[in-house]
């Protein structure tokens, strides 16, 4: 409808009511991000600072949160098995949604009580409810897509996707007259698309270093990570350490 406005997309592309027809413009910039990196992330630190019982809770089962839950399983495998740790114990939950729900926070207090230290809160508003079980068990919670420290102390970390230096990058190339329209790129840790926020984060163990040396593997390219489209669910993620309870 506008030709002559440059849109910048974050998380999507243009596409008809049906999903069927995909199509981008000159005028449209479509930014994806690499949420199983971001997701790994999340899982190595989580196992490297110590916690070996693990929960994750997730909206809807669409490609990006899968992909952040996939990423936080294959993670969790990869720290356990450089301490030498035999199992890490993971609940793995879509709530269907992305709103807070008194459901959402009853089951989050259940899986707490019965031992999981830190749950993976990837769901929007879904992580508002984790947060208050949290608050109720003095448990942990890892956060996403933004800084969530300071929604709750009980935020340890949290998932990022770079939102702000993606759009700032669209915003100098368009007034660089460079605007990369017609284009859907996806960003991974080799565009600093995705990351962990080390300033804010709450590690007991899990250093700076630690955190350069993983992002060193990822850049190096000798991590290949499965995604949402190469397993059927969470239960054929392939890991050697992390037993997945999926719970319906």
């Amino acid at each position: 409808m506008y030709p002559k406005i440059k849109f910048i997309i974050l998380d999507g592309q243009p596409h008809d009511k049906d999903y069927t027809d995909f199509k981008i413009n000159d005028n449209v910039y479509a930014i994806f991000y690499a949420e199983e990196q971001a997701g790994f992330l999340a899982g190595y630190a989580a196992v490297k600072d110590g916690y070996t019982k693990l929960g994750f809770m997730g909206g809807m089962a669409v490609p990006a949160v899968k992909r952040f839950g996939y990423g936080f399983v294959q993670g969790a495998d990869y720290a356990a098995k450089e301490l030498g740790i035999s199992n890490i114990d993971l609940k793995y939950h879509y709530t269907g949604g992305f709103d807070a729900t008194p459901e959402v926070k009853s089951m989050a207090t259940s899986w707490y009580n019965e031992g999981t230290e830190v749950i993976f809160a990837c769901g929007g508003a879904v992580g508002n409810s984790v947060m208050a079980a949290a608050q109720d068990t003095n448990a942990k919670v890892i956060g996403v897509d933004v800084d969530q420290s300071g929604e709750s102390a009980t935020v340890i970390t949290s998932a990022l996707k770079m939102l702000s230096i993606s759009v700032y990058d669209g915003v100098k190339a368009y007034y660089d007259n460079a605007f990369p329209g017609g284009k859907i790129i996806t960003l991974s840790a080799n565009d600093d698309g995705v990351g962990l926020p080390m300033n804010t984060s709450k590690f007991n163990t899990f250093t700076k270093a630690d955190y350069d040396s993983i992002y060193a593997e990822l850049l190096s390219g000798n991590l290949s990570l499965v995604k949402d489209e190469d397993v059927d669910d969470e239960t054929q993620i392939p890991v050697e350490t992390v037993t997945v309870e999926s719970i319906n």
